[in-house]
């Protein structure tokens, strides 16, 4: 073989080798997915997916996004900066709905370990009349659980006023700097940490209102079609995720991860998790519960007036199928 002959033969072979590890992969490999969150314990699927490296053995490369407030994480999903959020199950009913973005949610996660505080001095739930509540958007989610539970103790829309403040540490800093601001639904971390400041548990959630599917995965549905592996392996290294996090052999290193992630001192998150486990707050396998997202939407029905009070089947905002896809292929 002559040199221009050898030549060639070593750029094929350089070629072939380059092809060879671009397809074995690497970090090189990686598919980036871009997720928004809402920062605290709703998140452990996917602390524990990334600092495990589920995401990176399934040559994934995610970003966990702390969002503000629920309307970043929609108007972000909805306009492409985001692939896939993480939030309360009424967001994407409330997306669906009024700005009739074409989305589904694709897996569960947990009943949201959410409960009623108040300022000290309000005693029963009578003294919240007159009072300023706070919540995140007016209109979705734990602002209408909140109505919902107020509404069972008595207490109608009309008889308090709402604010609008944003994410659970923004209600928690408002609450503390402000006794004006009467009442608000935390969740831990920070319901710990609002306990140790004197402010009053009234009640979990679920204890008033029942069964409730809180945080859940959705994406829009053009982004799933165009991204359909993708999304099938984000969702079992989520499953493998939660499955770490709730095996008790690894409690102690969950809780520094997750005080690491959240920026919580390790007792802070020991205690929130017992809570978590008493209340069986999270799903295996990030399970959605159907029975609990029934509720969702009669809650929205009757505290909103929406659908004229008569919810429309589940099956309109849910595809399960990369999920059950997920499960199986594990």
């Amino acid at each position: 073989m002559g040199t221009t002959g050898a030549c060639r033969s070593m750029i094929a072979a350089a070629a072939v080798a380059a092809a060879s590890l671009g397809v074995s992969g690497g970090a090189q490999a990686q598919d980036k997915l871009k997720v928004i969150v809402f920062s605290g314990l709703s998140n452990l699927a996917q602390y524990a997916a990334e600092a495990q490296g589920f995401y990176k053995k399934r040559n994934l490369a995610v970003e966990l996004i702390h969002t503000p407030t629920s309307d970043e994480l929609r108007n972000g999903l909805a306009e492409g900066r985001y692939d896939i959020a993480h939030a309360a199950v009424d967001n994407a009913v409330a997306q669906v709905e009024t700005t009739k973005v074409d989305l589904f949610v694709f897996i569960g996660g947990n009943t949201g370990n959410n409960s009623l505080f108040a300022q000290p001095e309000i005693t029963s739930y009578d003294d919240l009349r007159g009072k300023t509540v706070v919540v995140d958007s007016p209109n979705t989610a734990f602002a209408i659980l909140l109505y919902k539970m107020l509404d069972l103790k008595g207490i109608k829309r009309g008889e308090y006023q709402v604010k609008g403040l944003g994410a659970t540490h923004l209600r928690f800093q408002a609450m503390l700097k402000d006794k004006a601001n009467a009442a608000g639904i935390l969740s831990p971390p920070l319901s710990v940490s609002a306990e140790d400041a004197g402010l009053k548990n009234m009640n979990a959630v679920t204890d008033v209102v029942g069964p409730y599917q809180s945080d859940s995965g959705f994406v829009l549905r053009s982004w799933a079609k165009a991204n359909d592996d993708k999304l099938v392996r984000y969702i079992q290294a989520n499953i493998e995720g939660i499955r770490w996090a709730l095996d008790p052999a690894n409690r102690a290193a969950l809780v520094d991860l997750v005080a690491a992630r959240v920026k919580s001192a390790p007792a802070v998150v020991s205690r929130s998790l017992q809570f978590a486990d008493r209340q069986k707050a999270y799903a295996p396998d990030a399970r959605f519960n159907m029975e609990g997202f029934r509720n969702v939407l009669q809650i929205r029905a009757e505290m909103l007036g929406t659908w004229g009070g008569k919810p429309p089947a589940p099956d309109k905002y849910l595809d399960l199928s990369y999920y059950d896809r997920a499960l199986k292929g594990l």
